[in-house]
């Protein structure tokens, strides 16, 4: 598959980007902050890709997580990560469908899902979450990490351009607008952060990837005249939206 064929993460991780959600650090570490987790916790990452996240959970805490993905090349590198880090016994990689999760019910204190709800129509990010919700035990926490729009939805150029950007379908909302979402899901209780979108811009590449990290992306994005015209395009459209999407991560508590 080509460069500009891609969906906008796989091309990303093809430069070697390693944090591949909108907000990168600064959104994953205030989820974590949120998590409550102990060495004890069971957790469902949702769409693990290459378990980056999954990984830093056990480091962190020590707890048990089931990565699931259905992307046979997420999940390859997935488990090669996992194996490299010595964590089979920790991280279960898994394939699965997000919207019938092999798990019963009240099974995990933490789901996470990151990057994912963003490219589904709203019916079916509430058939999702409803799933989520599911298999969260009493008290346990929704963790996610999407897009939203700061005011508005964008303008129909705007939007189809987002689109085209990223090769696949996106469907942010307002941080309202995702409030309300988990809140008419059952959820007791919302809490969010929202703020700079980091996949793009330079200071987030630098935060997410460090120095040497940043340099190498730039330079597999602008090496090959098919992967400049694919870099750059990304680069521009986030740039002059970015007054217009933010990151937004959220922590939604089951009801004991």
């Amino acid at each position: 598959m080509s460069a500009t064929e891609k969906a906008g993460h796989t091309f990303l991780a093809s430069l070697g980007k390693t944090r591949l959600r909108p907000g990168g650090v600064e959104a994953t570490e205030w989820l974590f902050s949120q998590s409550q987790l102990t060495p004890g916790s069971q957790v469902l990452e949702v769409a693990c890709n290459m378990a980056t996240t999954a990984i830093e959970l056990v480091q962190r805490f020590g707890c048990t997580v089931y990565a699931i993905d259905m992307d046979k090349t997420a999940l390859s590198n997935a488990r090669n990560n996992v194996a490299v880090n010595g964590l089979e016994n920790h991280i279960h990689v898994m394939a699965a469908n997000a919207n019938t999760l092999p798990f019963a019910d009240n099974s995990f204190d933490v789901v996470i899902n990151e990057a994912m709800l963003t490219m589904y129509a709203d019916k079916a990010k509430a058939k999702l979450i409803a799933e989520y919700y599911r298999v969260l035990k009493p008290g346990g926490r929704l963790l996610t990490h999407d897009i939203m729009f700061t005011a508005q939805k964008l303008g129909a150029g705007d939007q189809g351009q987002l689109v085209d950007v990223v090769k696949s379908n996106v469907s942010p909302m307002t941080r309202q607008g995702w409030r309300d979402l988990f809140l008419n899901s059952g959820f007791e209780q919302v809490l969010q952060q929202n703020g700079n979108m980091s996949l793009m811009s330079p200071r987030g590449l630098i935060r997410d990837e460090g120095l040497t990290g940043a340099v190498k992306i730039v330079f597999n994005g602008l090496r090959t005249s098919e992967n400049r015209r694919r870099f750059l395009k990304m680069f521009r459209f986030f740039r002059s939206q970015r007054h217009q999407l933010n990151y937004i991560a959220c922590c939604s508590v089951k009801g004991k």
